[in-house]
């Protein structure tokens, strides 16, 4: 058995953009450039034989017109009447033979003069005896040629006679190949350019692409593509006409939860959409604007929005956007653990001073004193903690009302929770966090409220029952006076001085969210109480 282990092949090394754009650059030249030589060969082939044929039949028709000719015709051919002016025409147009020859074929004049008044050799002059001009190529006494075929007629329009022209095939390819020979120069020419332009245009390119081949890019986008979707940031960008061309996946799901119809690439960002509003601002005068806020539905969106400029132009725009009500729920929740933590701490002190407590008189042997204070401590545990965790089963909410009650006995006042509240555990952190954030905010402003009195009292009532929790929370401090009621929910409305104002706007606005509902009844001077409804999943 072979246990070696098998080597995996390492990935083949793609093409570089340079080799790759200019192979097949220079492919579809050289395609292109063939293509139009073999069309351009053909088309010359063809010329070349149709120039030698008509320049053939025009010599043909002249000595057939020529009255010389016609004339020497009605002689017997010994007369040499039409040799000489056969000679003269042949060596001026450079021909294989000009022959003329009488009805019968007999030969008046020749290339060779010894083959002159006898018969012509061919059939392809059959033709012209009956009257008809002729083309062919034929083998004569002389080597193979094209050979051009015209009647002679007299004047009274009887034939009388054949012109026969012929010209050297040889002659005629070596035409061709000259001008083959510049068909090549003009593939070589235009190659070269072809070449320049390709090694320029790649040049061009990798500029552009800022010097990364096809698969450095592909993996960048790939890259991009999985860090925009694995960002909790929703990321939106938009070109100079307002149009996305970007959206995560993040981005989608925020503006669905917001009742908002999420835009796909290719789409314009809603002209009614306020949550995109500063994109089109960014567009319209270039200005960013880093971490503001936007209320979407009764949730606050932390936005950061940038325009893009090419050459101090804008041509886009980018926006990164987030729940705050997220973040402030993460806050409220570390809030909540450390206000436990610090409750357990100041117990646990409590705790240690009562054991020296135990100890000493453990010391002293007075048992009876040690008993007593032993039994004291249990009922008072029993009665102010033991009693709460009883009663309220999340421990953060727990760690958050004994943090406030202990605040509340340093300050000179009570927190008394009612006996018959009762808060079942939930199974949505996001309730649990928004109640941290209702109390702590509602026992804080009461405390404030108590302020200018001692021996305050601040009573909080939680009571579930069907998947509801009604929480009141009441202290006896001086009250809000009436005109004021229906504005303290407002953002940034407070008595209490400047940059105040957002703790019950922030208390309403995640009631809401929840689907809940928040009230306030208050007598000046005699009392203060509010009244909350929330959902509440009980956890199992």
């Amino acid at each position: 058995m072979n246990l070696s282990p098998q080597l995996t092949p390492a990935p083949k090394r793609p093409m570089k953009l340079s080799t790759l754009a200019t192979l097949m650059m220079v492919g579809v030249i050289f395609t292109v450039l063939l293509s139009v030589h073999l069309l351009y060969f053909i088309q010359i082939d063809n010329f070349t034989h149709s120039h030698v044929k008509d320049k053939a039949l025009a010599v043909a028709r002249t000595l057939a017109e020529d009255p010389q000719i016609q004339r020497g015709l009605t002689l017997p051919a010994d007369q040499g009447i039409i040799q000489p002016v056969a000679k003269a025409v042949q060596k001026r147009n450079d021909l294989l033979f000009v022959t003329v020859t009488d009805m019968q074929g007999v030969r008046y004049s020749h290339a060779n003069s010894a083959l002159v008044n006898k018969r012509f050799i061919g059939q392809d002059l059959q033709p012209a005896l009956a009257g008809h001009e002729n083309v062919s190529v034929n083998h004569g006494t002389l080597v193979e040629a094209l050979r051009v075929f015209t009647p002679v007629f007299n004047t009274r329009h009887q034939q009388i006679g054949v012109v026969a022209i012929g010209i050297s095939l040889s002659d005629v390819t070596a035409q061709i190949n000259r001008s083959r020979w510049n068909i090549f120069w003009t593939i070589l020419l235009g190659g070269s350019v072809g070449i320049l332009g390709v090694l320029i245009l790649v040049r061009r390119l990798k500029t552009i692409l800022l010097g990364l081949e096809p698969h450095e890019i592909s993996s960048l986008f790939e890259q991009r593509q999985a860090i925009l979707d694995s960002v909790k940031e929703g990321v939106i960008a938009v070109d100079a006409d307002a149009r996305v061309t970007l959206i995560n996946q993040a981005a989608q799901q925020l503006l669905r939860e917001t009742a908002i119809e999420a835009p796909l690439s290719g789409d314009r960002i809603p002209e009614h959409s306020l949550m995109l509003s500063h994109l089109r601002d960014a567009l319209h005068d270039g200005t960013a604007r880093y971490d503001g806020e936007l209320n979407v539905q009764g949730r606050i969106m932390i936005s950061n929005t940038v325009p893009v400029r090419s050459h101090k132009r804008i041509i886009g725009a980018v926006c990164t956007f987030r729940d705050k009500t997220e973040i402030s729920q993460l806050m409220q929740r570390l809030d909540g653990m450390v206000n436990y933590v610090d409750a357990l701490r100041e117990r646990s002190h409590e705790f240690m001073n009562k054991l020296h407590v135990i100890l000493g008189l453990l010391h002293m042997k007075n048992y009876a004193q040690m008993e007593a204070y032993i039994l004291k401590t249990a009922n008072n545990y029993q009665t102010e903690i033991g009693s709460l965790l009883q009663r309220i089963k999340p421990p953060i909410i727990a760690g958050c009302l004994l943090s406030k009650i202990n605040r509340a006995s340093d300050k000179g006042h009570r927190l008394i929770l009612n006996e018959a509240s009762y808060l079942p555990d939930s199974g949505s952190e996001k309730q649990v966090a928004a109640l941290v954030s209702i109390l702590g905010n509602l026992i804080e402003n009461a405390l404030e409220a108590l302020d200018q009195q001692q021996e305050g009292e601040i009573h909080l009532l939680l009571h579930y029952q069907n998947g509801w929790l009604s929480c009141e929370v009441s202290d006896d401090g001086p009250g809000i006076p009436a005109p004021l009621a229906s504005a303290i929910f407002t953002k940034g409305f407070s008595s209490k001085g400047d940059e105040r104002g957002m703790g019950l706007f922030l208390v309403k606005q995640q009631t809401e969210s929840l689907g809940g509902n928040i009230s306030v009844e208050s007598e000046p001077g005699v009392y203060t109480q509010f009244f909350v409804q929330l959902p509440w999943d009980k956890g199992n």
